[in-house]
């Protein structure tokens, strides 16, 4: 038996494959583009593991999925691979359009095609598809607004959510029209180990670390529901196991934190943990910067359907996970040092020619 990872080289994908083949020899091919925010260092300590087979390429190449689908005969295929990075959506959308709505589009048809050719009921009614998706496809909510459900409508305000909210709505389109057995998880903003610094909590450690300001979009207040990786894998591996087909689940990790708290706790730990030379906070680099555009007010998910019917909860609270973050970005300075210095992307470029 094997799974089809896509996207398994980004920050989110890494951590599942990662903790997947810590408990399971069940074999993943890892499927990755390694564009700017796929690294395959992420995956380091794989090298040489025989039940991790990495494969450079795009979920839009349809022959190649179709040959990797024949050569593998995975049982479920898992997608991760998407453009994420709302403000690189605002200043240029297309490359989300194409990853994210074109891509799943070829990749649903790649795997229809697969499926349909089953030559028994029983390995159709075993295969999955699995979607992860994002809860910014839901909209903004008011201070005062319930936390997100599955029952909410779609209002994307950006054109990340946008695409994402399209994907979404293709991957029901294909359960409800072909019979296809598929899955789809919401989850709500993810943190850990091998996070690109382009998101919030990775960029200010990074900058904290360097000396520089700490940027914080508006007044800070905005809200967002933060979500251990590690616990997102979790949850993930058990919609697997015993979603029920067609259904939505949002994953969420009960902890509504606004930006500015975000940033004075993780402040708060590295003066704890890793003290500035001159005695002063690093909360004294946190600096305010004007707003980005249609920058939702706050996000919240309700990820009881999960708990209620598939029995799980988040491990971490966000005090816990935070730590944790935290110390490992002071325990693996050479990926950090490669990340900042682009040099992870010349190995890229020398491996792949691209």
């Amino acid at each position: 038996m094997t799974i089809l990872v896509t996207g398994g080289a980004g920050f989110i994908g890494s951590n599942f494959v990662l903790d997947w083949l810590a408990g399971s020899d069940e074999p993943v091919v890892n499927l990755d583009k390694l564009t700017y925010a796929g690294n395959k260092e992420n995956l380091a300590s794989l090298e040489g593991d025989q039940r991790h087979i990495f494969v450079h390429g795009d979920i839009g190449d349809a022959a190649l999925i179709s040959r990797l689908l024949v050569e593998h005969k995975p049982r479920a295929v898992l997608n991760f691979a998407a453009e994420s990075h709302v403000d690189r959506s605002i200043h240029g959308p297309e490359d989300f359009i194409q990853t994210n709505i074109v891509g799943t589009f070829h990749l649903l048809e790649s795997v229809r095609a697969y499926w349909n050719a089953f030559s028994s009921d029983t390995e159709r009614n075993d295969f999955r598809f699995l979607h992860v998706s994002t809860d910014e496809v839901y909209g903004s909510l008011s201070r005062t607004d319930p936390a997100f459900s599955e029952t909410n409508r779609y209002e994307p305000n950006s054109p990340y959510s946008a695409s994402k909210a399209a994907s979404d709505h293709l991957v029901r389109a294909y359960h409800h029209t072909y019979g296809l057995p598929v899955l789809t998880t919401n989850c709500s903003n993810n943190y850990g180990p091998y996070h690109f610094p382009e998101k919030l909590i990775p960029l200010c450690i990074l900058n904290a670390l360097q000396g520089k300001d700490l940027p914080i979009y508006g007044d800070g207040q905005q809200i967002r529901d933060w979500l251990y990786v590690k616990d997102h894998c979790s949850a993930i591996r058990r919609v697997l196991e015993g979603g029920r087909l067609g259904e939505v689940y949002n994953v969420g990790g009960w902890n509504e934190k606004a930006n500015l708290d975000v940033v004075n706790d993780l402040c708060s730990i590295l003066d704890e943990l890793q003290p500035r030379a001159d005695g002063n906070s690093y909360s004294t680099q946190i600096s305010f910067v004007k707003d980005r555009a249609g920058h939702d007010r706050r996000y919240a998910i309700d990820a009881s359907k999960l708990e209620k019917e598939l029995g799980w909860k988040p491990a971490e609270t966000f005090e816990t996970g935070i730590r944790k973050t935290v110390q490992w970005y002071l325990d693996n300075q050479p990926w950090v040092d490669n990340i900042s210095s682009g040099a992870y992307k010349d190995w890229v470029n020398k491996q792949y020619a691209v």
